[in-house]
């Protein structure tokens, strides 16, 4: 019964955070409310087949469907292969095209909670401009590297712009992937100074384009940068799902020389 009743409060969770009644769900993966109804109360123990058929509905991770199943009683059945494995060879070939691509301009490849995995030399230039060189096999994480007050900010002129988007961002991470690490990544960034009242505080008025760039400046250099950020499409692995590839594009055409001009001298 307590696997049976882990599953259930699982299972529960995930519908509500998908905003789901016990009618949508069972609609959706074509099972009778009755049968959802004693899922969900712990009355009926589902088979395999069961937690990955509303485990695919729900859309719920890879990460946290190997946690479904472990809870209804089942072995996993989603790896999560080191980023550096021989098996992710060709995905980190393909990370290393789309980067090289991206040249003179920067790009990263990064996990689910901003830890960097992969830079190109466009970003390697950035930050070197920013905050000087880093040490070699240096951890970063690019969430506390922008939120706070010892990094980026310092040069980062519309920092509490960028902030409060971003902030937002990961707050719709932790609700839609439901892990300790995201909540944890997400307190700790709410803890930084000054973050909350910038929560707090009213929106300004819109800026004068479509986008919110990222403005630096330093040394009477004035960068205007804007963000995409790209998922593997067709995940089977929990490394992979969880990866993001951001790359930065210069806003105006000041930013744009500034950084060709450093690929060319260096």
């Amino acid at each position: 019964m307590a696997r049976e009743s882990g599953f259930a409060a699982t299972l529960r969770d995930w519908r509500r955070r998908r905003g789901l009644s016990q009618l949508d769900l069972a609609g959706r993966a074509d099972i009778s409310q009755r049968h959802l109804s004693f899922l969900e109360l712990g009355r009926a123990a589902p088979s395999r087949d069961m937690v990955l058929r509303l485990a695919a509905t729900l859309d719920v991770p890879l990460r946290q469907h190997n946690a479904m199943l472990l809870a209804a009683g089942f072995a996993p059945v989603w790896q999560e292969t080191d980023f550096g494995a021989p098996e992710l060879a060709e995905v980190r070939h393909a990370l290393d095209y789309i980067m090289g691509q991206q040249e003179p301009f920067p790009a990263v490849a990064v996990d689910r909670h901003w830890n960097l995995l992969k830079a190109n030399a466009g970003a390697v230039r950035l930050v070197e401009f920013l905050v000087g060189p880093l040490a070699p096999d240096t951890k970063i994480n690019l969430a506390d590297a922008l939120v706070g007050p010892d990094i980026l900010r310092p040069f980062l002129i519309n920092w509490a712009d960028v902030v409060r988007y971003f902030i937002r961002s990961v707050e719709a991470d932790a609700a839609a992937d439901g892990q300790p690490e995201t909540a944890a990544l997400l307190e700790r960034l709410l803890a930084y100074e000054g973050v909350r009242t910038v929560l707090k505080a009213p929106t300004t008025e819109a800026g004068t384009g479509p986008i919110l760039p990222m403005h630096f400046c330093k040394d009477s250099v004035s960068l205007e940068l804007f963000t995409t950020i790209a998922t593997l499409g067709t995940p089977q692995d929990i490394t992979l799902q969880e990866l993001r590839i951001e790359s930065f594009f210069p806003r105006n055409a000041a930013t744009e020389k500034v950084m060709r001009g450093w690929a060319a001298s260096g």
